[in-house]
């Protein structure tokens, strides 16, 4: 008898990863069903069609011109990093991506603040050569320039992947058929990395909808802006899920967008041994323009906004008690989400052999903006709030990093799973034959293998946490504020000098992690 009961129990037992990933798939796609149901079985709002229509237009026009502008940039970065040599191309390979560690809001206060018609650079202009710009940053010119400059390395990595990865046979059969390096660019390399063009781009367009600080700085309306103005301003959840809900289709498609290009990017790949590609030196005046258009990309999305943050923060006195306690919330913050949305992203990733719809239903909700996550923990958390009085502020830190967690398992997960991609299935077989079960076997070998992997994916979300700020200020407790908020804080009022402290900040605590990840994706072997 005993002997017939042992394989049914280890059958149960065998079942334990499916369910871990089923959970951790439930716990992303819940705060999703929220905003449906607060939007569809809500109480009337007071909101009008045409508004969410407004709103919906200048979202799309803000994504499309950023998409254009981002898949131009960094396409001819990459190209030029990969195939040519010039004057600066090693530091520019992994230097090129570092404005990821800068958040959208703060670029978009030092360039307002350049740009402003009382600020320096205007100024300097009427008072020396005696004429002045046509233009200013607070508009939707502004915060295409900002956000292009933000997310443009989204776009880089992914091309830059993608043409180290290209077969070298069909490029040298390109430049046999007499085609130079811009028309092999554009007729041939340009052609087979459109996957992973299109999964970059929809990666810098899914960052610039999410967007709040920026665009809300800049007075340009989109639909994220609604929704937080909806709740923070009219105190209507009914109404901010209903602005949520154009943005949950748009996330739905450029989440199929971005898996397809994520599909097809491996083609090269797998189907022919990689070999170094022959990079094309660039001497005299060629070498110079590419030295200066990449470094122009990294003084407009790094340098200049930050330097001019330090230079104007140099100037206050921050109030340093008060700034270093959001510090510590942002570091808390980051931390844990970091831990939780780890956790969760190794229960997707071990389970997903058996369970792949979860990983799917997890994607979704990092195509989601973080203000559309917090709308739709809202109504349950007035629930708990209820069973629970007097525990609002435990509660409210524990939302947030459910919100993180949520938005940000898809992100964490992509490097785990390469991260196990690792083991083979004879040690899989070995840890069986060993004894151990499916889930002993996951314990024992691939969690130890994936490791490096699961650090690589923390770093990612707590990068990300540094930066969040719409989810922050719909689900914080009561006075607590975090280095994000606090510079939101300071941008409302006009008071940009003290801004740019904290901005100063969230750069630094973020910017050791950019450049180990930036580094190590440089550094790595292509096709491998």
């Amino acid at each position: 008898m005993a002997i017939t009961r042992l394989p049914g129990a280890a059958r149960r037992r065998v079942a334990v990863l499916p369910w871990l990933a089923a959970f951790a798939g439930l716990a992303a796609i819940l705060p999703l069903a929220g905003v449906v149901a607060a939007a569809l079985f809500g109480e009337t709002a007071d909101i009008a069609l045409r508004d969410i229509f407004r709103y919906a237009a200048t979202s799309a026009w803000l994504a499309l011109l950023v998409g254009l502008a981002t898949a131009f940039l960094g396409s001819l970065a990459a190209w030029l990093v990969v195939m040519h040599r010039f004057p600066g191309r090693d530091l520019f390979a992994w230097a090129l991506a570092l404005p990821l560690a800068v958040p959208a809001f703060a670029l978009a206060y030092a360039y307002a603040d350049l740009f402003d018609v009382a600020g320096p650079l205007r100024m300097w202009l009427r008072a020396g050569p005696g004429f002045d710009l046509p233009f200013g940053m607070r508009g939707l010119g502004g915060a295409v320039f900002v956000l292009s400059c933000a997310f443009y390395p989204y776009v880089y990595l992914a091309m830059r992947a993608a043409f180290l990865n290209q077969s070298v046979n069909v490029l040298e059969a390109a430049k046999m058929l007499g085609c130079d390096g811009w028309r092999a660019l554009y007729h041939v390399a340009l052609p087979m990395a459109r996957p992973a063009l299109a999964a970059g781009v929809a990666l810098a367009v899914m960052e610039t909808l999410a967007d709040y600080g920026a665009v809300q700085f800049l007075s340009v309306q989109t639909l994220t802006t609604g929704v937080v103005r909806a709740w923070s301003v009219y105190g209507s959840t009914v109404s901010a899920a209903r602005f949520a809900l154009p943005l949950l289709a748009v996330a739905a498609l450029l989440l199929w967008i971005e898996r397809r290009g994520r599909k097809g990017r491996t083609h090269e790949a797998g189907n022919a041994r990689w070999r170094a590609v022959q990079v094309k030196p660039l001497a005299g005046a060629r070498g110079l323009a590419a030295t200066g258009f990449c470094l122009l990309l990294l003084v407009a999305g790094l340098l200049l906004p930050v330097g001019w943050l330090l230079v104007t923060g140099l100037n206050t006195s921050p109030d340093w008690p008060r700034l270093l306690l959001a510090a510590s919330h942002s570091l808390g913050l980051g931390i844990a989400g970091a831990l939780v949305t780890v956790a969760l992203a190794t229960m997707l990733a071990l389970g997903t052999r058996r369970l792949p719809m979860a990983a799917r239903i997890a994607s979704l909700g990092y195509a989601t903006p973080g203000a559309v996550m917090a709308i739709g923990l809202l109504a349950s958390a007035g629930i708990v709030w209820n069973l629970l009085p007097g525990s609002g502020y435990v509660i409210g830190i524990m939302l947030l990093v459910y919100a993180y967690a949520a938005r940000l398992m898809a992100a964490a997960l992509e490097p785990i799973d390469a991260g196990l991609t690792r083991v083979t299935p004879s040690m899989l077989h070995a840890a069986r034959m060993l004894g151990r079960t499916e889930t002993g076997g996951a314990l024992a070998v691939e969690l130890p293998v994936a490791r490096g992997a699961m650090f690589t994916a923390g770093l990612i979300v707590f990068i990300d946490v540094l930066k969040e700020l719409p989810a922050t200020l719909i689900l914080r407790p009561f006075n607590f504020d975090t280095l994000a908020v606090s510079a939101n804080n300071y941008a409302l009022d006009e008071r940009l000098e003290q801004a740019g402290a904290p901005s100063i900040l969230i750069i630094l605590l973020a910017l050791p992690a950019v450049i180990w990840l930036t580094r190590k994706i440089a550094l790595s072997r292509p096709g491998s």
